[in-house]
């Protein structure tokens, strides 16, 4: 899957190394709040610093759109990756990224120095792939790296156009990571490979549904989108959410599964509630019901106890799972049964487990699983894209080896 250079494959010594990483971490009161893709961001560093490269990181946060947006600062970052690393990350705080406080700082760099350039999406050009903030980027280094899997299915000046004007690019351990364990999870599996989605809508997961029933062995629907499909089956589904304009898309995976002898899963049972949780984590009176059986005045908010049961006992032999969406209103104690359920599941099997980003690799990581999985992914957007089958931008912009 992976013909690209990598970190392994450059010498840095004595050069100006471009690092694009994800530090686009939540913030409050000026505070990271989860450092996840602050540590796994760490190997990449180390190894530059570590062969006597000159490394400057770069990453968006958050959505300024172009605005200079003081709380979306990587100041912050700067000084929680000084500690990470047990070494100053001098940050350079440029409105325009580059600028003169950045040029100072790399002029002055010695071999095993850090420098962190201000938030990539300050300038306006950066989600536009603009030609001249690519050169800009591109004037300050010798060699770019790009672990950033986040928004690799993003063509970015600061991914992809950067790429364009730099004679060395590599990826990171984080980018071979992540497209290590989806690229052969979707396309060399070990088997049988099951693929488990949930969360929302069906709309944000077409393709992947389509792309997933040709691969995998068996395919679990959950979330609210499993509500859809039961629509599709002909059942009532009250006031669950549901994508009217996707019922007879729904209709066709199912009949789509069949034929390629895939099985498919629904759930048979479900939790049901008056209205939606609000706030999201509030006490909440709930009712189980068949899946075939939910009253017109309520909603379904999570899978229920045989179907919990049912799903646990499908992965039980699996050799590779990718489970991407959670399977109900995972943020709310009483309605996070099913995802629990499935977690625990996922935790119990001896298979290769890839949690694909997103609600997903929150879920896991808030009810405690993560220790238990093979791979959280980084991205949810890209691993997304990358389940689809689709060529990421951020991928394909890297160096292809000999």
């Amino acid at each position: 899957m992976l013909n690209k250079m990598t970190v392994d494959d450059i010498q840095v010594k004595g050069k100006r190394v471009l690092c694009r990483c994800d530090f686009n971490v939540p913030l409050k009161d000026g505070k990271i709040t989860d450092e996840n893709r602050l540590t796994a961001s760490l190997p990449t560093i180390r190894k530059l610093v570590k062969d006597g490269g000159k490394v400057i990181l770069c990453s968006h946060l958050g959505k300024p759109k172009g605005k200079v947006v003081p709380e979306l600062s990587l100041a912050p970052v700067a000084k929680r990756l000084s500690e990470l690393l047990g070494q100053e990350v001098k940050f350079a705080a440029d409105p325009e990224v580059v600028g003169p406080n950045a040029k100072k700082a790399v002029s002055e760099m010695k071999d095993g120095d850090i420098v962190l350039l201000e938030n990539t999406r300050f300038r306006e050009e950066e989600t536009k792939n603009g030609e001249k903030f690519s050169k800009e980027l591109a004037s300050l280094c010798d060699i770019f790296v790009d672990d950033a899997f986040g928004t690799a299915h993003r063509a970015h000046c600061s991914n992809v156009g950067v790429a364009q004007f730099t004679q060395v690019t590599a990826v990171g351990y984080l980018m071979e990571k992540e497209i290590r364990f989806l690229g052969n999870a979707v396309e060399n599996p070990v088997r049988p490979f099951i693929a488990i989605l949930g969360g929302a809508k069906v709309a944000d997961k077409l393709n992947v549904i389509s792309n997933l029933l040709e691969k995998c062995d068996t395919l679990i629907i959950g979330g609210g989108m499993a509500y859809t499909f039961l629509k599709a089956k002909g059942y009532g589904i009250g006031t669950s959410l549901c994508d009217d304009t996707k019922v007879d898309y729904c209709k066709e995976m199912m009949e789509k599964a069949e034929k390629l002898g895939k099985k498919l899963y629904l759930p048979v049972d479900t939790v049901v509630t008056a209205q939606f949780p609000d706030p999201i984590d509030a006490k909440i009176e709930t009712w189980t019901v068949d899946a075939d059986k939910i009253p017109d005045d309520k909603m379904g908010m999570d899978i229920g106890p045989k179907t919990r049961e049912l799903y646990a006992d499908a992965v039980k032999n699996a050799k590779t799972v990718v489970w991407n969406g959670p399977m109900g209103v995972f943020e709310n104690p009483i309605l996070a049964e099913g995802t629990i359920a499935v977690a625990q599941a996922l935790a119990d099997t001896d298979a290769t487990t890839i949690i694909g980003g997103g609600d997903s690799a929150a879920a896991v990581n808030q009810l405690g699983f993560a220790d238990k999985m093979t791979h959280i992914s980084t991205g949810g957007g890209a691993s997304l894209e990358f389940l689809e089958g689709k060529e990421l931008p951020g991928v394909a912009a890297a160096t292809d080896k000999d």
